[in-house]
């Protein structure tokens, strides 16, 4: 890979040549991870975060009450009671 100067601004900041850029697939928005080294700086693409599996969501959602009933579900709801308990304006 070829050696590029860049300047560094007033701001602390550098542009990456867009050539470097298209080279490791890295656009406006990309994160990366800044590390100081022996050598100087090295920058990488921050890694991905990997997505969630099924399995590892088994009992997230635990609930300890007792299941509502079919008839006790498809009751209509009384929004107006429910926001006077709240003491809520509009009940």
């Amino acid at each position: 890979m070829p050696m590029t100067t860049v300047t560094l601004t007033s701001n602390g900041q550098v542009v990456i040549p867009k050539l470097i850029c298209d080279q490791l697939h890295w656009q406006a928005g990309h994160e990366l991870v800044v590390e100081v080294t022996a050598a100087g700086v090295l920058l990488t693409s921050k890694p991905q975060a990997k997505p969630l599996r099924l399995e590892s969501l088994r009992g997230f959602l635990k609930q300890d009450a007792q299941p509502v009933g079919l008839e006790e579900l498809c009751l209509p709801v009384d929004y107006a009671a429910e926001r006077a308990e709240r003491g809520q304006p509009g009940g």
